[in-house]
């Protein structure tokens, strides 16, 4: 049976030569791909490294799945599979697990929909990125060489910041280093990334009445939260 993707975004897929301007900005990354009719997990050498284990050490299922995961998270994850598995959706959250060192990790999952030829849902397959470290030492190297492209650029790069920011509640400097992770494994341009992300960012579905209104009660009361602000300053 033929398999075919909703877009281009998930295959398997060798690393390029890091681009110049994101190299040693990369999260750590890896992919999955979880079959549904046959709840069958695939990971790359990259989420078993994650998890502490050898790349094929272990069988991945979702009861193996689910008892890496925070225990303050694992319900929300195992509600977020069922969900994926009835609807059909991808399996993507925002959480964090443990790994057989015991050491937690806070990881982003994005992912998208595998189609079968008769245009059934038949998958769902993404990457789990890892957003646990901070920048090392050569990441800022790399970082102020690249400076004055993102300076030239900051406007529509920080507004692409903000965007992950509010829709995956990370802070800015793991969205920027998401944003680098997408120039570098599609081979753009970050500027151009961040614009593209930016102009197609009114196709996504607005956000619901109470997330509106619950922002509207934000906007209207945040003067009267700030500590020791003048008025008028």
């Amino acid at each position: 049976m033929m398999l075919v993707h909703r877009t281009d975004s998930i295959r398997n897929h060798a690393t390029p030569e890091p681009r110049s301007d994101t190299a040693g900005t990369m999260p750590r990354v890896g992919s999955f791909r979880f079959w549904f009719a046959t709840r069958r997990w695939e990971w790359s050498e990259e989420v078993y490294r994650m998890h502490g284990y050898t790349p094929g050490g272990v069988v991945p299922t979702t009861e193996l799945l689910l008892a890496h995961k925070h225990p303050d998270d694992r319900e929300e994850v195992a509600k977020t599979i069922a969900r994926a598995i009835e609807l059909g959706e991808s399996f993507s959250s925002r959480h964090r697990f443990v790994d057989t060192a015991g050491e937690v990790h806070n990881v982003m999952v994005v992912a998208d929909r595998i189609y079968d030829d008769a245009g059934q849902v038949a998958a769902t397959a993404g990457f789990y990125i890892d957003l646990t470290d901070t920048l090392a030492e050569n990441e800022r190297e790399t970082l102020s060489a690249t400076l004055p492209d993102v300076i030239e650029n900051r406007a529509v790069i920080e507004q692409a910041k903000g965007v992950l920011m509010r829709m995956y509640r990370i802070n800015a400097e793991q969205a920027f280093k998401v944003l680098a992770w997408r120039s570098q494994e599609t081979n753009t341009k970050l500027r151009d990334l961040a614009a593209q992300i930016i102009e197609e960012l009114p196709l996504v579905a607005p956000p619901a009445p109470e997330t509106i209104t619950a922002f509207d009660h934000l906007l209207l009361t945040a003067h009267t939260r700030i500590r020791g602000a003048e008025v008028g300053s």
